[in-house]
């Protein structure tokens, strides 16, 4: 009985049995373990090829699968070779079959004979492979071989070594303490926001001050932006003093101007002339005119109110009205 349940029995020592399979004298793998002492492990084991029995010489397929004993039996470097010894299912015989790392398949030992399937493109409408490499080929070429080693030197010095070298680079880049990189990393970023977080305060300082709205970004302080915005400050100062300019004149134009009755009687008065004395003459005639504009104003004014006085005292005198 294998301990897969939750049951553990009164007499049970952790310290002294260490698990359920040591205290009831089995082991983890079951039934499949019995030959483990003798260093045998019962695998499942499917045949890589077509074989034929030894024993009772029938035709076994590529793919049956045998309860096999599994054995190392050796090691090609640090490769382990194994052996699987199975019992032929059609008679009491037994075949043995061992990988072979260095040509990497498999080989039959012992109990049978592999099947000899080995395609061969003569036989089957192609063309023989040789191998150009080998075969006699005459003598060898003394200077060819040493051109060969110095074609090859010169490919390992200008090609293999840099490529070996930046591969090593970039291995010492991605591999080296993350700790130091993640702190020169963290270092540049609270030095970055420091500065953002001081030019943030300062922006929002001069939109409070001019009552900016908040979602405006201010332009990043640079030498050509300074630039730019002194020109435009002296262009604006410059347009606002000649418009300043232009008001000043047109203002003086008006209050210098005449209506066109006066002018025309200073016209027909007296003759233009464009000297000092004619324009100074000119200026005081334009006052006498505008005093004697005045005093005809006021005698019409005080004649109307008069009229208006003499009327009323009609119409009372008519309708027997007294005061």
């Amino acid at each position: 009985m294998q301990g897969f349940n939750k049951y553990y029995p009164p007499d049970y020592d952790d310290a002294k049995h260490g698990s359920l399979n040591s205290y009831r004298g089995k082991h983890a793998l079951g039934d499949r373990a019995r030959k483990i002492d003798q260093g045998i492990l019962i695998t499942r084991f499917e045949l890589p090829f077509n074989i034929w029995c030894g024993t009772c010489n029938n035709h076994i397929g590529m793919g049956v699968r045998y309860n096999a004993e599994k054995k190392k039996i050796g090691a090609y470097y640090s490769t382990p070779i194994f052996s699987f010894r199975c019992k032929c299912h059609l008679c009491d015989g037994w075949f043995e079959i061992q990988t072979d790392p260095k040509n990497t398949r498999y080989v039959v030992v012992s109990g049978a004979r592999q099947k000899d399937e080995d395609w061969d493109p003569e036989q089957n409408g192609g063309y023989a492979v040789h191998d150009t490499e080998k075969g006699d080929a005459g003598p060898s070429d003394p200077l060819a071989a040493l051109e060969k080693s110095t074609d090859a030197q010169t490919h390992l010095t200008k090609v293999q070594m840099p490529r070996l070298e930046s591969l090593q680079s970039v291995s010492e880049h991605y591999n080296s303490d993350p700790y130091s990189l993640s702190l020169k990393v963290r270092k540049r970023f609270r030095a970055e926001k420091k500065v953002e977080k001081e030019k943030q305060s300062v922006d929002d300082l001069i939109k409070g001050r001019y009552g900016l709205p908040e979602t405006l970004r201010l332009v990043d302080d640079d030498d050509d932006v300074k630039s730019e915005a002194k020109e435009g400050w002296e262009k604006g100062r410059r347009e606002l003093g000649m418009r300043r300019d232009a008001k000043r004149q047109r203002l003086s134009l008006g209050t210098t101007s005449l209506p066109a009755s006066s002018t025309s009687k200073i016209s027909r008065s007296r003759p233009i002339s464009s000297s000092p004395q004619s324009r100074s003459g000119q200026s005081n005639d334009v006052v006498t005119s505008l005093r004697a504009r005045i005093l005809e104003n006021t005698s019409r004014q005080s004649k109307l109110s008069s009229h208006d006085q003499g009327a009323g005292k009609n119409v009372n005198s008519r309708f027997g009205v007294r005061k």
